[in-house]
């Protein structure tokens, strides 16, 4: 294994995760990671100061090969001594190879083995881009770090033209590191293979084997979803050598950041620091906010209460919505050396808490704020009422297109009760498909205990509430502790406001559940409601009484993955005590299915939901004797198969090196013996 010219040097991994901070040396300064790197495309960061680049603490910038061949040309940066001199930087500068711009002009380009044919944009003079004139380019531009020119391709293209792209990055690869000879500079090669696992095995090896100063990891944020990429980046990341730099190119937000380096990258570089500046847009501690909307127009705030940028330390908000609303350049400025100050503190905070050993803890609570959007804080300046606001904290009421109402969380967009309304939603999946009637009704005093997890809007509790009073009506019944987990109560508190469009609240619980935290029927001696606030994993532990049915209602794994992990199923599984306890929920996911027979469950196929064909039912082993569980199909070899094949087959958390004990775990599973 060659030795990086860079004289890297690991200094910390993290427990349970692959993020490494680590130590590197250029031609020009020692460098930290986690980092990120400010884009400079044509030899200056849009609207910024190289002295606030410093400030900042950007360690490296970006330059692009593409646009500098172009202007001012190579022969420039010859005559000027380099790239450094030129733009006042003296700390490091990496190059992009130009192969990302030749991919982004499709039609004005042609590719062969000699390299890509395109048209400049300046003079329409016909340019032969190949990996020695992009090295020599390289060389002149005098960077730290350069990349060997690779062929980029969209990472959905089929497997053919994916085999085909990566066989010339091979061979350009190796030209490049021939035509950089006795250069001092740096070299990355980058290793491609769109979607596909073999062809990135295939590529990390090849490159891996050739004596390249560090990695990096190409073709991606480029047309998959945010899913695949991250899949694929770790899968690619732990094929590259310990030893070097990995560097994700052209990604991201700060949570698409913060999931690379969880995943073992070490350096980043995006554009939308000044991109989204220039729109306005401003990454903060409270999450993503917009200073085009009306809502800053009289605030007096700092931008981030807890930033230290020149930006938030001396203007407020309402000088920024100003600037942003009259196109102004010093608000584009402004904005985007916050976003660059922020980005660089997100490093140095990664950084910190991989050294310290806590790095598990940070990454579970800065993923949970960098999804948050001012859209979730809405704060207005007073206007004239002109009825009730449909509209109240992150939650709004929806009305579809059949005409019912529902709550709709406004940062993720996620609508609870999409398709159907939700008291028939509640009634059908979790009342009816309990057999809750026929529980009521044993021959027992002890209480029926339900964990409502997700109170939301109170669909599934009302359900409940309203099918014990009926029964009560009926005949005698055993009683019934209902007891909710929620951390926000404003979707509840809008739809008690719109009660004409929610009717299930026209009842004395929502209101005792508001203003009490609790709520006990007046009517029936044995009907209970209980509110427990806060995170649920933090709260499951301390419960009043452990479950004999969970309505497991939280939002979606698309936008709220941390609802849906083994850890959060174990810690349900240890809570139920032992005790025969069955679980209802609306997914169907194949990784949240993992999940919980992970975490102990057994598993059942429920009735359909909305759009969904089944739903799930989970189960502890002591409820296998019950006569409600031997109704339910359960599922079998078929769902084993399906699972086997599955590109969506373990939940986030599960590491790649970890997914060969947990396949043997799920295949070993008692359900399946």
């Amino acid at each position: 294994m060659t030795r990086s010219r860079l004289d890297f040097r690991l200094d910390a991994t993290a427990k349970r995760s692959r993020a490494r901070a680590a130590t590197f040396r250029t031609l020009h300064n020692e460098v930290q990671t986690p980092l990120f790197m400010p884009v400079g495309t044509q030899a200056t960061v849009k609207a910024q100061l190289t002295r606030t680049l410093e400030e900042a603490g950007s360690q490296i910038l970006l330059a692009n090969t593409y646009h500098l061949l172009l202007r001012p040309g190579a022969e420039v940066f010859r005559r000027t001594g380099g790239i450094h001199g030129f733009m006042s930087w003296d700390r490091a500068v990496l190059t992009d190879s130009g192969g990302f711009q030749i991919f982004s002009l499709p039609h004005s380009r042609s590719m062969s083995e000699a390299g890509a044919v395109f048209q400049s944009y300046l003079d329409g003079q016909t340019i032969l881009l190949s990996p020695e004139l992009s090295i020599e380019t390289q060389k002149a531009i005098g960077s730290d770090i350069m990349m060997a020119l690779d062929q980029c391709i969209a990472s959905t293209a089929n497997e053919a033209t994916a085999r085909v792209a990566v066989g010339v990055t091979h061979r350009w690869a190796a030209r490049s590191l021939a035509a950089r000879r006795d250069s001092p500079q740096s070299i990355f090669g980058i290793v491609q293979g769109a979607l596909y696992p073999e062809l990135r095995r295939e590529s990390a090896t090849t490159l891996g084997e050739m004596p390249f100063d560090g990695f990096a990891i190409g073709g991606l944020a480029v047309g998959e979803s945010r899913s695949e990429r991250e899949d694929l980046c770790e899968f690619t990341a732990q094929l590259l050598p310990a030893d070097k730099p990995r560097y994700l190119m052209g990604v991201g937000t700060p949570l698409d950041i913060l999931e690379a380096v969880h995943r073992g990258v070490d350096m980043f570089d995006c554009i939308m620091p000044t991109q989204l500046a220039q729109r306005g847009a401003v990454f903060t501690s409270r999450g993503f906010l917009q200073m085009r909307r009306g809502v800053y127009k009289f605030s007096e705030e700092k931008l981030d209460p807890a930033c230290a940028c020149p930006t938030c330390a001396r203007y407020s908000r309402a000088y920024l919505h100003h600037l942003t609303k009259t196109s102004e350049t010093l608000g584009w400025q402004l904005l985007g050396k916050h976003n660059i100050h922020f980005y660089h503190q997100l490093m140095r905070d990664i950084r910190e808490s991989i050294l310290a050993g806590r790095f598990g803890e940070f990454y579970l609570g800065k993923r949970a704020l960098l999804q948050e959007s001012d859209r979730a804080n809405p704060r207005r300046h007073p206007r004239p009422a002109r009825g009730k606001s449909r509209s109240l904290g992150n939650y709004e009421v929806h009305i579809a297109h059949e005409g019912f109402a529902s709550i709709r969380q406004v940062s993720s967009g996620e609508i609870m009760h999409l398709r159907t309304p939700p008291m028939k939603e509640a009634r059908s999946l979790y009342v009816e498909q309990s057999g809750l009637a026929q529980r009521l009704r044993l021959t027992t005093t002890d209480p029926l205990v339900i964990w409502d997890v997700g109170l939301g809007a109170a669909a599934n509790a009302m359900a409940a509430i309203l099918c014990y009073e009926e029964q009560a009506a009926l005949g005698p019944v055993r009683p019934m502790q209902i007891i909710s987990f929620e951390n926000d109560l404003d979707s509840l508190r809008l739809a008690l406001r719109h009660d004409d469009k929610f009717s299930y609240l026209r009842h004395g619980a929502p209101a005792g559940i508001l203003l009490r935290g609790r709520w006990q029927s007046k009517q029936h001696a044995g009907l209970s409601w209980q509110l427990v606030p806060g995170d649920f994993l933090e709260t499951v532990a301390g419960a009043p009484a452990p479950p004999d049915l969970i309505f497991y209602d939280m939002f979606s794994s698309k936008t709220h993955g941390e609802q849906w992990t083994i850890e959060i199923f174990r810690r349900l599984f240890t809570a139920c005590a032992g005790r025969a306890a069955e679980l209802f929920t609306y997914t169907h996911s194949t990784a949240a299915r993992a999940a919980l027979l992970a975490a102990g469950f057994y598993l059942a196929k429920g009735r359909p939901a909305g759009a969904k064909e089944e739903t799930t039912i989970a189960f502890t082993p002591a409820a296998l004797g019950s006569p409600f569980v031997r109704s339910y199909e359960l599922l079998a070899a078929e769902w084993v198969g399906r699972w086997n094949r599955s590109h969506a087959k373990f939940p986030a958390e599960v590491l790649a090196d970890e997914r060969p004990a947990f396949e043997r775990q799920i295949l070993e599973h008692r359900q399946f013996r």
